[in-house]
């Protein structure tokens, strides 16, 4: 019996994901639940596990294409009759489909010469994946002037190719240009302005060419080089940051903290606690409940931007940005100010854990209020860190260390760190993000929390 695989719908509001990597090939035995490919969304990259057992009949979709939900992606063979067959007649339609979209093979040569399209001056967002918008860039085609055909109005590649057939002249003018641009011997013209002061932030392939606005592409490829092309999360991660930076007015404080309490309190009972409850004791839950007694004490922070709304949440969700191999995500410990530390300790743990291997959940990354950072981690002194949108503020946390300051005018060697704040100025002001500051360091210095 043949069981369809699906691209699934790893959230509300989430209608397409992208196959990064196939872990099977056609012929190959998979039991129900063992991974059989990763995907990645806007939310969230991760594996999807075979909802069937038996053997990989057929890929239909190939590494490296976006589809919407609930297109059939594979095929299973639930008896396992087709085991010997299956993967003669399997390479076929996984070649014959990338090869429909004719201009997509050039497009990371291509995307960061072809001129933008001009904005239209919306600040709506468009629904649409990275090939449509890519596709969008290649032809000047403006996407706010279509009427996307998928769920929830997103605009689909059909929906593109349709516009793009209609403009034979305008396609056939552009189709020269790339293949121009890609002659070793004539270099080809620096990138035009992504967009201009005020527009929408790029979106999708733009943000290569916003990476290197006004410099000529001669001088970025030189002597000897090699081009990697950026991964589906890098390309949100820089989607989201530049968006971050042109939507909230950064602005910066740091403090620095005595730790020698609270170092001394971990040392004590790290061991101890590691037997008891089978996790490790670190010094992040003791920053969790230091920014929560901020928040509490400063809801401002723990706010975000509607228009001219402000939206101040009830709930306390700290983000934890955690570094990949291939990224950063941020997932998010739902009402850290309803647990203990020992509590933040575990669901901090399982986060981390859980992300790394991929098995992240799309409302684990959502609905966060406010964020921490920890450069510290790799041994930065402190960092800037960029607003995870759509929070006011985020908290850099740098590496503790043991050195000499001056307490009741004698040298005394502490255990210090340096945190910052990076707040959105259109919401707090100075004064209330060195307050919070203040109450973060009076909380670590003054600790007085019993570990669970």
């Amino acid at each position: 019996m043949a069981v369809d695989v699906v691209m699934p719908q790893m959230g509300e509001s989430i209608f397409e994901g992208t196959i990064t990597k196939w872990l099977k090939k056609p012929g190959d035995k998979v039991e129900r639940d063992e991974p059989l490919f990763e995907i990645s969304t806007d939310k969230v990259d991760a594996e999807i596990p075979s909802p069937s057992a038996g053997v990989l009949k057929e890929i239909k979709i190939a590494e490296g294409q976006t589809v919407p939900i609930q297109t059939i992606v594979a095929v299973i063979d639930g008896a396992g009759s087709a085991a010997a067959s299956a993967p003669a007649p399997s390479p076929a339609p996984v070649a014959a489909r990338p090869a429909a979209p004719a201009p997509a093979p050039a497009a990371p040569v291509s995307a960061s010469v072809v001129p933008a399209p001009a904005s239209s001056g919306s600040t709506e967002r468009i629904h649409s994946s990275p090939l449509v918008r890519r596709l969008a860039k290649e032809h000047g085609v403006d996407l706010s002037a279509i009427e996307g055909s998928g769920a929830g109005g997103r605009i689909t590649k059909e929906d593109i190719e349709a516009v793009i057939a209609g403009q034979s002249a305008p396609v056939a003018a552009q189709a020269q240009a790339p293949s121009a641009a890609t002659r070793p011997s004539v270099p080809p013209p620096p990138p035009a302005p992504i967009a201009a002061p005020g527009a929408p932030a790029a979106h999708g392939s733009q943000f290569v060419a916003a990476l290197q606005v006004g410099v000529p592409r001669e001088r970025i490829y030189f002597g000897n080089y090699e081009v990697q092309p950026l991964s589906n999360m890098r390309q949100k991660i820089a989607e989201h940051m530049v968006a971050s930076k042109h939507v909230s007015a950064h602005v910066y404080s740091v403090d620095e903290i005595d730790m020698t309490k609270v170092a001394a309190i971990r040392a004590k009972a790290k061991e101890e606690f590691e037997k008891r409850y089978e996790t490790k004791l670190t010094f992040m839950p003791f920053f969790v409940k230091a920014a929560v007694a901020g928040l509490r004490a400063y809801p401002t922070l723990n706010a975000s931007l509607d228009g001219t709304n402000m939206v101040l949440h009830r709930e306390i969700n700290i983000g934890m940005a955690v570094a990949l191999d291939w990224g950063l995500i941020v997932p998010v410990i739902k009402n850290a100010d309803e647990k203990n530390l020992l509590g933040i300790q575990r669901n901090l743990n399982d986060l981390a854990e859980r992300a790394r291997s991929k098995k992240l959940k799309p409302e684990e990354v959502q609905e966060g209020t406010f964020s921490i950072t920890n450069p510290g981690v790799f041994g930065g002194l402190f960092g800037l860190p960029v607003i995870s949108q759509p929070n006011v503020g985020i908290l850099g946390l740098g590496a503790i260390e043991k050195r000499p300051v001056v307490i009741n005018d004698s040298i005394a060697i502490r255990s210090m760190c340096y945190v910052t704040l990076s707040y959105d100025h259109r919401v707090v002001d100075g004064a209330v993000a060195h307050q919070f500051l203040h109450k973060v360091k009076e909380t670590l210095e003054n600790w007085s929390e019993p570990l669970v």
